[in-house]
This record gives structure tokens, sequence and C-alpha cells, in this order.
């Protein structure tokens, strides 16, 4: 047994682990990335990059349906599953390479391959014959797939995102269990590709979404071309032969059995904290065995254990996991004398059709007299009837008094892109005056997003309660 001694223990070496072994290394301190698993990202392995490689060949396939529309005719589409999957790993395996160079230009000494776990809060067992001696740890350990119990027992043929990238070719029927970010994608991606699927979620929302008409919006688009069951359940699948007996029952009660070649399990991700002797460390959990954290400096309570990234269970993303690997790393080193982070505007983007985008407060998060509300619809905004892609619809929130900006839900063409926009203007603190004053130019989508501001601003400088504009309303007066 061999005893090693770091600054900082890393363990997990994706998004969140790497910031924080980076952000360790600037300050000049030592320290170890430890890694039980294959190297890459989940982004780059089975995340981000390998789904919109997908998404791009749907949208391909999708575009030739389409080009009718606009008196273009190319003829049959046909589709090759083996060309298309092969197209994705390659693409994949790419992107995982420059992530693996990454971590490989690590000096030797300053990583380490096992499954790590506390014996004490500064003290890591790693493998069977290491031993590391650190007065500082980051927990960077990331999620697996949620399998619900309903499917466990379905064996090769219930899938998850981590390993239906490993495919040759197309399945010929999927049922997707989950209507969330990932479920929407890969459903409606495998659908513009020939798969025959059907997609169930536990409740009537779609990716999160707070707001009903936005909510609506994006079941109706997407609904367009793909068969979505929202209000129901699960309510058992056995394999049956070569095919899985899946029975579900909608909000009426009413059961339908079907059968499908696989189930795509997309019910979400489960930190990996529960195999690291989390125990041992001293720390309180919350009921879902995360250590409970403060969200601005990563700190686990008092202590000098750090977290980030998906282990933490709070914004699941590639550029947030970065962002709390970085202040992790930082405050590890600075330890006890922790700061608080910079943590960005909330921005979450689904690639669908039409695409998906979250930023900042939502209506759920705000108190009912403290904004105001202006919005869009798409069905005839200019630019986006030229594209024949005139589906969806814009919210924006503006704080009362202040005029703010505060977030926006939406659904619509370009939301990527107007997301970005609406996340840099929220970030910078504009007010809905300022973000008018903003250059438009003519004819471009984001004239939706103009129309939307202007009526929000209108909403805003309506006059308020008497009371609220009273100079002086002692009594007597």
């Amino acid at each position: 047994m061999k005893t090693l001694t770091f600054d900082v223990a890393v363990i997990g070496a994706g998004s969140a682990g790497m910031s924080a072994y980076r952000a360790v290394k600037a300050h000049g301190k030592t320290a170890v990335l430890i890694e039980g698993g294959p190297y890459g990202t989940t982004c780059a392995r089975v995340g981000c990059m390998p789904s919109k490689l997908l998404i791009a060949a749907a949208e391909a396939a999708h575009a030739a349906s389409e080009a009718p529309g606009f008196g273009v005719h190319p003829g049959p589409v046909r589709i090759d599953g083996k060309q298309v999957m092969q197209r994705v790993r390659s693409e994949r395996d790419r992107f995982v390479g420059f992530v693996v160079e990454s971590v490989e230009s690590i000096d030797p000494a300053e990583r380490l391959h096992g499954y790590a776990r506390f014996i004490s809060p500064g003290y890591l067992q790693v493998g069977d014959d290491t031993q590391v001696m650190a007065e500082r740890v980051v927990i960077a350990t990331g999620s697996t797939p949620q399998i619900p119990p309903e499917l466990r027992g379905l064996g090769s043929r219930v899938i998850t995102s981590d390993d239906i990238f490993e495919r040759d070719d197309l399945p010929e029927s999927v049922a997707v269990v989950g209507a969330g970010v990932i479920g929407l994608e890969l459903g409606q991606a495998l659908q513009r590709l020939g798969v025959r699927v059907a997609l169930f979620g536990r409740s009537g929302r779609v990716a999160q979404l707070d707001d009903a008409g936005v909510n609506q919006s994006a079941i109706d688009g997407i609904g367009a071309d793909l068969d979505l069951r929202l209000n129901t359940s699960v309510v058992s699948a056995r394999v049956v032969g070569e095919q899985v007996e899946f029975v579900s029952r909608d909000k009426d009660g009413k059961e339908r059995t079907e059968h499908f070649q696989y189930v795509l399990a997309a019910a979400g991700r489960t930190p990996n904290v529960q195999n690291i002797g989390l125990e041992n460390t001293g720390l309180q959990l919350n009921p879902q065995g995360i250590p409970l954290f403060d969200s601005l400096t990563m700190q686990c309570g008092n202590s000098a254990i750090f977290i980030a990234g998906d282990a933490d269970n709070d914004r699941p993303l590639l550029h947030e996991a970065a962002d709390e690997g970085r202040i992790a790393g930082d405050n590890a080193v600075r330890f006890p004398e922790v700061v608080a982070g910079l943590r960005r505007t909330r921005l979450m983007i689904a690639f669908t059709d039409p695409q998906i985008a979250v930023v900042g407060q939502t209506s759920n998060d705000l108190k009912p007299r403290q904004f105001e509300v202006g919005q869009v619809s798409f069905a005839n905004q200019g630019r986006s009837r030229v594209m024949r892609q005139n589906r969806g619809l814009l919210k924006v929130y503006g704080e009362r008094g202040t005029h703010r900006f505060l977030g926006a839900e939406m659904v619509g063409p370009r939301a990527e892109h107007i997301g970005h926009l609406l996340a840099w203007a929220c970030q910078s603190g504009m007010t809905v005056g300022q973000m008018l004053d903003m250059p438009f130019y003519h004819p471009v989508v984001e004239e939706g997003l103009r129309t939307a501001l202007r009526e929000l601003k209108e909403n805003l400088l309506k006059e308020e309660d008497a009371i609220e504009h009273c100079t002086d309303c002692t009594p007597g007066t």
C-alpha cells in the first residue's frame, strides 16, 4: 500500500473536475486528479456532442421532407441508419479524443486511475493499493442515467443516453420514458430518422417549463411530429421475445399495451455520490444523499470538502459544471478563507424543433406583484414565416419599479441564439428600455423579441396603484 500526499485531491476528471484541477494548479499548489472510469467528459462522450450529432442528422432528413413546402422536390428521402450512427460515433470519438489528450497531458504523478472512497475527511482510498492524504478535497464524480424501477427487468432492452450512441444502427421502435430535455431531443431526433417513437411523460410539463402558455406551445410544436403521451405513467414493461411489452396508463386511467424494440430511459440522472464513503466525512447530507453545500462557494458545510458539477445535482449543464469546478478549486486553495464565485445567469436550451430556452428567473421564481410580462407569438413573425418555422411563444419578465429585465421562457425558432442575447442582458443588469435601445436588423427572428419587449415596457409603465405614487399621503392632508 502506497500513500501519496497533495494539497488538494479532485475526485472525477470530467468538466467540473478538470476545471477544479486547473484552478488549483493556477495557484501553484499540488493536486491529484482521480478517475475511476474512462477519460472523456459526459458532454463529449454521452451528452452534448453525440446528441447534437444525432440531431443534426435528423434535421437534414427533416429539411429534405419539408422542402416541397418551398416548391423544392428532392425526391424520396432514404435514411441509412448504419451510416448515421457511424458518423455520430466517429465525430463523438474525435471530441472525446481532445478531452483525453488534455487529461493525459497532466503529469502522471498527479493523476490516478481508480475509484476513490473517503476513509476520513482528508484521507482517501483509491483502488486497492493507494491511499491519498489531502487536507482539501473536491468531489466532482458526475452522474449516471436513472432507470425507473419498472424498467429494471428489461436487461439489454432498456437503453440510456450513456449507451445509445454505441449502437451500430438505428432501432426500429423505441418507447422514450421522460419528457425532459434529453427525452425530447433524442425522441424527436429518432422519430425524424425513421424510428417509430412514443414519448411518455409523468406530468403535463416538458423540459421543466414553468409558464403554462409556453409549455403548451412547446407541446403543440414538438407534438406536431412526435407522439407525446403526457400525464401518462408506466404500468409495466417486460421482454416478450425480441420486443418489450409496454403497458401505460393515461390521466383518465385508461391502459394501453404496445410493443417496442427498446425502451429509452430518459427520466433524469443520479449523482454519483452513493459509494464514495460520505458517511466517513461527517458531512450533512440531503434526503438524496448529496452533501449540503453553498452554491456560491461550493463548500460543503464548514468543511474543507467542496463539490461541483453533476455530483451536486444543482445545474447539470456543462458551462455550470466548469464554473462550479473553478470556484471549488479556487476555494479549496483559499480554505478556510472561501469567497463567493461568479455564478452566471441561468441559461437552459433544448435543441428540439422548435427550440426551447429558459433564461434567468421565470414566473414561478417571482412574487406575483414583483414583475410584469410581455409576450410574442411566432405564428405571424416575418422571418419565421419566411423560413416556415413560424411556431412558438416567447414571454419576457421585467421588474416593476426598476424596469430591470429578469428572465424569459421561450419555444420557437433560433431560441439558442435569442437565449444567449437575453442571458447577457440579464447578467448585465439591463433595463427593458436599454434592451430596446439596442439595434434590431430587418428581417430577423429577433424582431419578435423586440415585440415582446415593447409589450413588457408598456405593461411596466402602466399606472400603478395610487398609493404607490402618492408623494404625501399622511393623515390630515
